[in-house]
C-alpha cells in the first residue's frame, strides 16, 4: 500500500509502546499509516523512528481522521475499560458508516460483546483483537487473535498477515470466530502465561533454597533447558534475566527486585470465567493467588519471624534432582496448557464461538509470550481431532504425561517435606490425579449438602433425585411421595 493523495491506509489511536511499534511494523511493510496521541511528543517519536517515510503522527483527532482513506480502518491501543468507550464516542461523530474500528487492547470479552452489538446498530464494522508478543513482538512480528466482524477482518487480513510473526512461513494470525472470541482467546492465553510464569518462579525457588544453588548455576540450568524440549519464550527471557547486571554492579538486578508481583487483571478474569463455565484451571488459579499473596510483604515478614523456616538444603543428589525437576516442570507445563485449551473448548460450546483449537495453537507458536516447542504437540493433537474433549486424551500427549509423572511426584514430596512452597506444581499434580480418578470423594460432599440444606443427591443405578432425613434414616424420592426405609 502507499500514501496516495496524502491519504493514509490505516490509523492507530494510542502511540504508547505497543501502538507505536505495531505502526512502525506496518510502515516497514509498506503500509502508509497515521498515528494519533494527545501527547504530541509520541507522534514526533513515531516519525523519528520511521525509516521508510510511511508514517505520520497527529495530536489533533480531527486532522487524524481526515487524513485516512475511506472506508477508514482505525485500531485503538488504549487501556482497557472506560477509556475504550470514551475513545469510541469521540470518534463516532467523525466517522462514516462502513468504517472499521479495531480494539487491539486487552479488553474484557463481555465489554467487546457489548461494543460489537452497539457499533453494529450504528452502521460500523468492529472487531476485538488480542495482540501478544510485548514490545519486541509488536515491532518485529506479534501473534494476533482477531474475532468479530469477519468482513472487516478480511479487509485487514493482508496488513495483519504481513506484520505477524511467521513460523515455517505461516503468519501467526487467523480469524478466531464471532463476537468477542478474539479477546476471549487472548484472555486465556494470558491465563496460561500466568501459570507458566508461576511454575518457573517455583522452579527458581526450589533451586535457590532447596539446592542452595547460586545465581550463575541457576541461570545455566534455565539456559540448558531452553536448548532442549522446554524451549520457550519465557524460558529464554528467564535465562537472560539470570545474566543481567547493571553497569558497575557485581550482582544480578534480579536480586534487587522486590518480591511483590503486580498484575493487570487478565489472569483473574480467566479464573473468574473458568468458574462460571465450571472448567477447572487450578494451576492458573494458583498463579493468580500467589501474585495476590506476594503483596502481603509486611505480613509475610512478621509470620516468618513467628514460624521457624527451614533453611537447610534438600538431602538429595543435585544432579539426579535436577533431572527430576526438568521432568516435573515439563509435566506442569503440559497441565497449564491443557487447562487453558479445555477452557477454550468449553467456551467455544457455551458462547457459540466455533473455535478451531489447532489454528489457535498454530498462531501461538510464534510471536507470542507463551510460544514454546510444546505447542507443536498441541497443534498436532487438535489438527488430528478438533473436537478432542481434552488434550490429555491425545495419544502423543498421554505418552509425554506418563513419562514425566515420576519426576513431579518426587520433586513435590521432597520440597513439601522441606517446607518449600510449590503451589502451582501441587495444583498441577492434583488436577491430573483427580482428572484420572474414576471415583472421587464427591459423594460425601453431596451427602453433607443434603444433610444440612436438603439439596438432594442422585443414586448409583437408580433414576430420580433423592433427599434423606438423616436423623430418621429414611430416603424419599423428591416430589414423588415415595419413601424407602433404609
Amino acid at each position: 500500500m502507499s500514501n496516495t493523495a496524502g491519504k493514509y491506509d490505516f490509523g492507530m489511536i494510542g502511540l504508547g509502546t505497543m501502538g507505536r511499534n505495531l505502526l512502525l511494523n506496518m510502515g516497514d511493510h509498506g503500509v502508509a499509516g497515521a498515528g494519533y496521541d494527545k501527547d504530541a511528543s509520541k507522534g514526533q517519536l513515531l516519525e523519528e523512528e520511521d525509516k521508510n517515510g510511511n508514517l505520520k503522527g497527529f495530536s489533533d483527532v480531527n486532522e487524524f481522521v481526515g487524513s485516512l482513506k475511506s472506508p477508514r480502518a482505525i485500531m485503538m491501543l488504549v487501556p482497557a475499560g472506560k477509556i475504550v468507550d470514551s475513545v469510541i464516542e469521540d470518534l463516532l461523530p467523525l466517522l462514516d458508516k462502513g468504517d472499521i474500528l479495531i480494539d487491539g487492547g486487552n479488553s474484557h470479552f463481555t465489554d467487546t460483546d457489548r461494543r460489537v452489538a452497539y457499533l453494529e446498530t450504528k452502521g460500523f464494522h468492529f472487531f476485538g483483537m488480542g495482540v501478544s508478543g510485548g514490545e519486541e513482538g509488536a515491532r518485529r512480528g506479534p501473534s494476533m487473535m482477531p474475532g468479530g466482524d469477519k468482513e472487516a477482518y478480511n479487509v485487514m487480513k493482508p496488513i495483519l498477515e504481513a506484520i505477524a510473526a511467521k513460523v515455517d512461513g505461516v503468519p501467526c494470525v487467523t480469524y478466531i470466530g464471532p463476537g468477542a472470541s478474539g479477546h476471549f482467546v487472548k484472555m486465556v492465553h494470558n491465563g496460561i502465561e500466568y501459570g507458566l510464569m508461576q511454575l518457573i518462579s517455583e522452579t527458581y525457588e526450589v533451586m535457590k533454597k532447596g539446592l542452595q544453588m547460586d545465581d550463575e548455576a541457576i541461570g545455566k540450568i534455565f539456559t540448558q533447558w531452553n536448548e532442549g524440549r522446554l524451549q520457550s519464550f519465557l524460558m529464554e527471557i528467564t535465562s537472560d534475566i539470570f545474566q543481567y547486571k547493571e553497569q558497575g554492579s557485581d550482582q544480578l538486578l534480579l536480586d534487587n527486585i522486590k518480591d511483590e508481583a503486580r498484575a493487570k487483571g487478565t489472569g483473574k478474569w480467566t479464573s473468574q470465567v473458568a468458574m462460571d463455565l465450571e472448567s477447572p484451571i487450578p494451576t492458573i488459579d494458583a498463579a493468580v493467588e500467589m501474585r495476590d499473596l506476594s503483596k502481603y510483604k509486611a505480613l509475610r515478614v512478621q509470620l516468618s519471624q513467628i514460624y521457624s523456616v527451614n533453611d537447610a538444603p534438600l538431602s538429595v543428589d543435585r544432579d539426579s534432582f535436577l533431572v527430576e525437576l526438568e521432568q516435573a516442570f515439563y509435566f506442569t507445563m503440559i497441565m497449564s496448557y491443557a487447562q487453558g485449551m479445555h477452557l477454550l473448548s468449553k467456551a467455544s460450546s457455551e458462547y457459540k464461538y466455533g473455535l478451531h483449537l489447532a489454528e489457535i495453537a498454530k498462531i501461538w507458536r510464534g510471536g507470542c509470550i507463551i510460544r514454546s516447542g510444546f505447542l507443536n504437540e498441541i497443534f498436532t493433537a487438535y489438527e488430528k481431532d478438533n473436537n478432542l474433549q481434552h488434550l490429555l486424551l491425545d495419544e502423543g500427549v498421554q505418552k509425554l504425561t506418563v513419562e514425566n509423572v515420576p519426576g513431579i511426584r518426587s520433586v513435590l514430596s521432597k520440597a513439601i517435606t522441606a517446607g518449600i512452597a510449590m503451589p502451582a506444581y501441587a495444583a498441577s499434580l492434583g488436577y491430573f490425579d483427580n482428572l484420572r480418578n474414576k471415583q472421587m470423594p464427591s459423594n460425601l460432599i453431596q451427602a453433607q449438602r443434603d444433610y444440612f440444606g436438603a439439596h438432594t443427591y442422585e443414586l448409583i443405578g437408580k433414576e430420580g433425585v433423592f433427599h434423606t432425613k438423616w436423623g430418621e434414616k429414611s430416603i424419599s424420592i423428591k416430589g414423588s411421595g415415595v419413601k424407602e426405609k433404609q
